[in-house]
């Protein structure tokens, strides 16, 4: 068995290391233009050149849950494309919504104001019954942001194209529901898949149908949001604010006006990081798997984009 590795700005020792460890009969090596044909790949964010050349692969396992980069390559033929299930990110998506959401209900951010300015004072509580979160997008990790959200008692909203249920979580379905979704929520948290359907998709329309004062949460996809419609909608004060963990262009340039916004945060892409060691456990059980002739969990479908 031939493995190839190719990920972008990823430092390929330790991963390589920790595959070839893992399967110790296979031939791992790191691609370089030229490189034999292999069996199966790992990457992230490949050149074209790559898959023009590699044109045997029956596995392309991606680094990340997202793939939307990815297919918009021609891929060999007949090649399974396999995101992550999970591999330790649903745990910090998890931690990075919750205190985003937390950070806003409970106001921390005036307290930090009023700390540098050297000012003692308590701030009005919100209703914690009527502060309602809607979670778009409810595979592996917005179950488990919704999940962890629900256990501050926060009322949580869920809405997803096809029909999902979670406990303790009214869930909504399809672009007749979208609406209704909306309006319920204080709270907007995207982490939709980015595909043809969804660009584009947190827009003024969308946004505005947020109860006024409503605050954003970003952490799927750059594309998916249109910045100046937020800005808009922020400067008019429909939106309260926002916290961005992902860009239409990254590194997101300095001159961007969401740097400075008084009523933005943005954090660089790290809201759910790549963890080396898991995920090098799930490629290779899955590598392991399909060599048994066994189906395996996270194949994408390539014309829904996930």
């Amino acid at each position: 068995m031939k493995i190839t590795f190719c990920c972008t700005d990823t430092e390929p020792d330790l991963w390589l290391s920790g595959l070839q460890a893992a399967l110790p009969d296979a031939e791992v090596s790191l691609w370089r233009t030229g490189a034999p044909l292999a069996d199966h790949a790992v990457v992230w964010a490949p050149p074209q050149q790559f898959f023009d050349e590699q044109t045997q692969l029956k596995g392309v396992f991606n680094i990340a849950a997202g793939v939307d980069a990815l297919l918009k390559l021609r891929l060999p033929p007949g090649a399974l494309v396999v995101r992550l299930d999970d591999a330790g990110m649903s745990v910090q998506m998890a931690e990075y919504v919750c205190h985003a959401v937390i950070r806003y209900f409970r106001e921390f951010e005036g307290y930090a104001e009023d700390a540098k300015n050297g000012k003692w004072a308590r701030r009005n509580s919100s209703q914690r019954d009527k502060f309602e979160i809607g979670v778009m997008g409810l595979g592996v990790l917005g179950h488990r942001v919704a999940k962890s959200l629900r256990a501050f008692e926060f009322p949580v909203y869920g809405w997803s194209r096809s029909v999902k249920r979670l406990e303790g979580v009214k869930c909504f379905e399809g672009a007749s529901q979208f609406s209704e979704f909306l309006s319920k929520s204080q709270v907007l948290v995207n982490l939709l898949p980015l595909t043809l359907e969804t660009q584009d998709l947190l827009n003024r329309t969308t946004l505005s149908q947020l109860k006024p004062g409503a605050f954003v949460i970003n952490v799927a996809r750059g594309a998916h949001l249109v910045e100046d419609d937020l800005l808009a909608l922020l400067n008019e004060g429909h939106l309260a604010g926002a916290t961005l963990d992902v860009f239409r262009t990254e590194p997101l340039p300095a001159t961007h006006p969401f740097w400075r916004h008084p009523k933005i945060t943005v954090t660089p892409h790290t809201s759910a990081r790549t963890l080396r060691e898991t995920s090098v456990a799930q490629i290779v059980g899955k590598i392991l798997t399909l060599s048994r002739g066994e189906s395996i969990n996270g194949v994408v479908d390539q014309m829904r984009g996930y």
